[in-house]
């Protein structure tokens, strides 16, 4: 940072000129967001109006797949039509998906919409770096991704209370309308505000067989959700991991990679980052797709209710991360450990509480799962880029986010596996919901456990 850079105030940021386009790029990020917590607290509501229990986890897994074909797309579209036009273009797209859940008769299309929503959101998050770069002068990039990181934070307040008015007044569909409203609104300001004619230097080609194989997985494991046999279920998870299997080996002979050649090695330090991304993920996830349902169900909590009590994970998440942002290395070692670790506390305590009165006895736990994947997050994605072979810094830091999304979206299809297998996929009566709300939370605690192993591996491994 050079001095000018560092006496530069957020003043500068805030000035007229600049204001338009960092509204506009906030808002991106914050929509896309937003919409998990969004989501997870009028889907009860949903449920209630038009069936679809046993896809649930479907609304999620479908948006994640999309998302990740927005990412790795992000490059491509930049060099091809600009970043600007490929903004509104995910703006677009995300408001269009929101109408198509906002009008939808049955969960199907809600899960239709949900896959167009990723796409656009997939868009949107990308895609605002790469307007910072080119919109703002370099002395105010600090401060302009520090906002954008800030609209994540943001989400956990915006997300439930959006869901939560429109579903305490039983008008769930409303919620998905002020989506498509705003997402109209981001569109019609970014072609506005933002400069036109930069493009990014994006990839020739997209990598679209590899990105194709990996939502195919994701989408054969959420199938086995609702297969109708035990044999088919295990058929369709086992195709999965295959088709993930396949992914990774066409990527290592690909000229352009999506992932780090050394990817899920365990013998390099970048291998097992990327293991750890993958497993933390997947024990988080269940936590925004289910435990609002289980919150309302069991406990009779309101919508607006039981989403802040969901939120306590993301705020577990950013108050712990913030705290041991300064730790020295010996005690990020211990972290690698430590934080899964807390994971899996945390999802038993879930599994364990979530019956339990009063209600509040519940909230430690979804803070302390949040609270586990905070403090080991950052030293995580830093191992994984820090450990990088010579010419693959790029690709290993883009490989850490696209690592996340697969997890989660894994991660979902997993829980959306489980909770149909105790009993959720009849509906949401009490005894299949309280036969779920221990199962869910209790399989998730193996993902837990592998990380802390993981973490113990990585934390013996020094960066050279």
């Amino acid at each position: 940072m050079t001095k000018d850079t560092a006496t530069i105030g957020w003043s500068a940021l805030l000035e007229a000129r600049w204001f338009p386009a960092l509204a506009v790029l906030v808002g991106g990020v914050l929509l896309h967001s937003m919409n998990v917590l969004m989501l997870a607290t009028v889907l009860p509501s949903v449920v209630d109006d038009i069936g679809g229990a046993a896809l649930l986890s479907w609304t999620s897994t479908a948006y994640l797949a999309s998302s990740i074909v927005a990412a790795t797309c992000t490059g491509y579209l930049t060099s091809k039509i600009g970043a600007r036009n490929a903004f509104c273009i995910g703006a677009m797209a995300f408001g269009t998906g929101a109408l198509v859940c906002a009008l939808a008769p049955s969960m199907a299309l809600i899960v239709a919409g949900r896959f167009v929503q990723g796409f656009g959101g997939g868009l949107l998050a990308a895609i605002a770096y790469v307007l910072v770069r080119n919109t703002f002068p370099a002395d105010l990039w600090p401060r302009t991704f520090a906002l954008l990181s800030g609209a994540w934070s943001l989400s956990v307040v915006v997300g439930p209370l959006v869901g939560g008015v429109f579903a305490q007044y039983d008008t769930w569909r409303g919620a998905f309308l002020c989506v498509a409203g705003l997402a109209a609104v981001l569109a019609i300001g970014a072609f506005r505000a933002l400069p036109a004619g930069f493009a990014g230097t994006g990839a020739a080609r997209a990598p679209g067989l590899r990105v194709t194989l990996v939502c195919a997985a994701i989408a054969v494991m959420s199938s086995s959700a609702i297969a109708p046999h035990v044999l088919a279920k295990a058929g369709l998870v086992t195709a999965a991991v295959a088709l993930l299997v396949l992914t990774l080996a066409i990527d290592r002979r690909a000229p352009t990679r999506l992932l780090p050649s050394d990817a899920f090695s365990l013998h390099s330090i970048t291998g097992m980052g990327l293991w750890l991304v993958l497993t933390v993920s997947i024990a988080y996830s269940p936590l925004q797709i289910f435990m609002p349902i289980f919150l309302q169900s069991l406990h009779g909590l309101d919508p607006l209710s039981s989403g802040y009590m969901v939120a306590g994970g993301s705020f577990g998440w950013t108050v712990i991360s913030l705290m041991v942002a300064g730790l020295s290395p010996a005690a990020t070692d211990r972290l690698l450990v430590a934080g899964p670790v807390m994971m899996a506390a945390g999802l038993v305590g879930l599994a364990v509480l979530l019956p339990l009165e009063p209600v509040i006895v519940v909230f430690p736990a979804i803070f302390m799962l949040g609270a586990g994947i905070g403090s080991c997050w950052a030293f995580i994605a830093q191992r994984a880029m820090a450990g990088a072979r010579k010419g693959e810094e790029d690709v290993a830091a883009s490989s850490v986010a696209t690592v996340q999304q697969t997890g989660f979206a894994l991660g979902a299809a997993v829980a959306g596996l489980v909770a149909n297998a105790s009993g959720l996929s009849a509906g949401l009566d009490r005894a299949g919901v309280a036969a779920a709300a221990l199962w869910v939370p209790a399989c998730f605690v193996l993902a837990a456990l592998l990380a802390a192993a993981l973490g113990a591996r990585l934390a013996r491994r020094q960066v050279p």
